[in-house]
């Protein structure tokens, strides 16, 4: 049975048994738990094939967060648009934010990863020593063989004390990395809020990257991808496009391999991935709700 079907059996959950909310940024209709595992072995990556994902998207946006960045210009820079209207002078004014430049998004994900409470000075700031660089922390310990098998390697985004400081609290908020059978290496993800049409295949497809290449870098192997979820929905806008992609059979995943380790994490580049055999349906639009 396909794995993908867990996703697509969530999103008919969600149109069958769902409540309307309405929410921050409009109306929803949501339900409220999930859990999806995702193989990881011998490559596969579970890349959503029931409509195109922007893989290569996803990719450079999980590797601005692994070097601690958070000025969507960037990501702009490389074609990348998925920030934009959280980073906009209208955006940032409503969260309190008017001291923020344009494209300046606070304290999010890659302050948190790498300088976790270090005091938010800006994205071109030297954070050296500052902060808790909980993912270098992660690849320490996955090194050791003494250590890798801890219940302890966690990495959080949510920082209560930096909430107010960053354009979108996060979404996806904590993850878990186990190694178990020795070398074996799974990654849990727990999400406070899922937008399923357009945030969970990105989400889905960013922890999996990520877990394939900290296995690539720490000498361990891939193995699993465990998603668990709180707030599951769907947007008002994304209902109709929500009832076509669920109509649709799903491919077999496509797999992943990373041209060679690079002596710092921060070194990865996009071309070092390579994804082979991504068959896909045709892409469905569904408008950003920021």
């Amino acid at each position: 049975m396909s794995e993908e079907l867990q996703y697509l059996n969530l999103i008919k959950d969600i149109l069958e048994k769902g409540t309307w909310e309405e929410g921050r940024n409009g109306k929803t209709k949501s339900i409220f738990g999930n859990m999806m595992r995702f193989s990881l072995k011998d490559g596969k990556i579970p890349i959503l094939t029931t409509k195109k994902t922007a893989w290569k998207t996803c990719l450079k946006e999980l590797l601005w967060f692994i070097r601690g960045k958070t000025n969507n210009q960037l990501l702009q820079d490389q074609g990348v648009h998925i920030w934009d209207g959280n980073s906009t002078r209208e955006f940032l004014d409503s969260r309190g934010l008017q001291h923020y430049d344009v494209n300046e998004l606070g304290a999010i994900y890659g302050h948190q990863w790498r300088h976790f409470n270090a005091k938010w000075e800006g994205d071109g700031h030297d954070y050296t020593g500052e902060g808790v660089d909980q993912l270098q922390q992660i690849i320490d310990a996955l090194k050791d063989p003494a250590q890798r098998t801890s219940r302890r390697l966690i990495m959080t985004a949510w920082n209560p004390c930096q909430l107010n400081e960053m354009s979108l609290q996060p979404c996806h908020v904590l993850c878990q990395f186990n190694v178990h059978s020795g070398d074996q290496l799974s990654c849990a993800l727990f999400q406070r809020s899922s937008d399923e049409l357009l945030g969970s295949p990105f989400n889905i497809a960013s922890y999996s990257l990520l877990t394939h290449l900290i296995a690539k870098h720490c000498g361990l192997e891939a193995h699993e991808f465990v998603y668990f979820k709180g707030n599951c929905h769907i947007y008002e806008d994304h209902v109709e496009g929500a009832q076509l992609q669920i109509t649709r059979e799903p491919y077999p995943f496509p797999t992943v391999s990373i041209k060679e380790v690079r002596e710092n994490i921060n070194d990865y580049q996009v071309d070092d991935f390579i994804l082979e055999n991504y068959q896909h349906h045709e892409p469905i639009k569904f408008k950003m709700v920021a």
